[in-house]
């Protein structure tokens, strides 16, 4: 949108102080509680709220300037909708102190978090041993001390991937089940799109109309699901043979191993905007284990244990980040580890052993494997 001059309550009342005494053949009295003072600041009151009326227009106007609900109005008109939120899902073991009788875990059990944030519920699997249709739930047989059960998040957002033992009270209280934790952490969680994201995506659904252009198949690749990444090559195979009139996407759901129905999801999404006659596949990434071993050494007054796992979690949280085919730079690591508040010197760093830095292919992404830090 344009720079537009717009002016304050002050500045209208000056404006038209600053017009009368230009005009008038004698002195105008313009002090506080004048009656000509009190008329021109009714009138810049008048003024502003018609300006305000202006500018909320101007921001509605366009999808570059609208947010939230009404960008969603906005590009709904072209048949686009914002990507919805997305739930995260995972297991979490139920187990008991005495073994002596037989217990039924319902499905719609809930569970949450220590600090109650995040609340789950027990879902049904019919291909888990344990679930019987027939009770609606999973049977802990007699002498079995442990069952581990599906659940999903109750609200869809990012913040339900919790980390592993974090889910640890039982909402439903359940007879004979004692205790509950999450061995494995949540995943699959992720947000609404942003409205950046949107307006980013509505640009390549108007490129994507003609259908059939590299445009078209990155619209269909990332309007599968909020928090896809992508790369996209042409004219070569999987293998990196010259094919002319082929092409392959590899699609990351930021989890290093999307699920298969993720990655039919994007085949179909891609078949329907592909030329006639050109052919394609759609692959999952391979995954570089990063290696990460460091020595740090912290300030005074700052425990050094609660340091270390900072610093664990602030390298697994940078690895993780790293996108489809970006590359880790070693270095990167060091300046990552003295971004933890109480790090004053780190000695012994490496990456997979060495010093060197991991270069991913576009048909790769790192993941962190073993953060040893001391």
């Amino acid at each position: 949108m344009a720079t537009l001059n717009v002016r304050s309550f002050t500045a209208l009342v000056q404006a038209q102080a600053a017009a009368i005494q230009a005009r008038a053949s004698v002195l105008v009295d313009f002090t506080i509680g004048s009656i000509l003072r009190s008329v021109v600041e009714s009138n810049a009151g008048v003024g502003l709220w018609l300006q305000g009326l202006v500018l909320q227009v101007l921001l509605l106007t366009r999808a570059a300037t609208s947010k939230g609900a009404d960008l969603d109005t906005w590009v709904q008109d072209f048949g686009m909708t914002r990507l919805a939120a997305a739930a995260s899902a995972g297991q979490v073991t139920f187990a008991r102190f005495s073994t002596g009788i037989s217990s039924l875990i319902p499905v719609g059990a809930q569970v949450q978090t220590a600090d109650g944030t995040q609340n789950f519920t027990v879902i049904a699997d019919s291909t888990k041993p344990a679930y019987s249709a027939a009770q609606n739930g999973y049977v802990l047989p007699i002498g079995v001390s442990s069952l581990a059960v599906p659940v999903k998040a109750n609200t869809p957002s990012a913040a339900s991937n919790v980390q592993a033992g974090s889910v640890t009270v039982m909402r439903t209280a359940i007879s004979g089940v004692d205790t509950v934790t999450n061995a494995s952490a949540m995943s699959g969680g992720g947000d609404a799109e942003a409205d950046a994201a949107l307006r980013t995506r509505f640009v390549a659904y108007l490129l994507s109309l003609s259908k059939g252009t590299k445009q078209a198949v990155c619209y269909a690749v990332t309007s599968v699901q909020a928090g896809l990444s992508y790369t996209l090559t042409e004219n070569y195979d999987y293998a990196g043979n010259m094919r002319t009139g082929y092409f392959y996407v590899v699609v990351d759901d930021g989890s290093g191993a999307p699920a298969a129905s993720i990655i039919n999801a994007v085949y179909t999404a891609v078949d329907a905007v592909r030329p006639l006659g050109v052919m394609f596949a759609v692959f999952a990434p391979t995954t570089l284990t990063a290696e990460v071993a460091a020595t740090v050494t912290t300030g005074q007054g700052y425990d050094h244990n609660a340091v270390v796992a900072q610093v664990g979690v602030a390298l697994t949280a940078y690895i993780n980040g790293l996108g489809l085919g970006a590359r880790l730079d070693f270095y990167r690591l060091a300046a990552v580890i003295y971004g933890v508040s109480g790090v004053t010197d780190v000695t012994g760093l490496s990456l997979n052993g060495g010093t060197s830095d991991l270069i991913a292919t576009t048909q790769q992404v790192i993941k962190p494997g073993a953060v040893t830090v001391s």
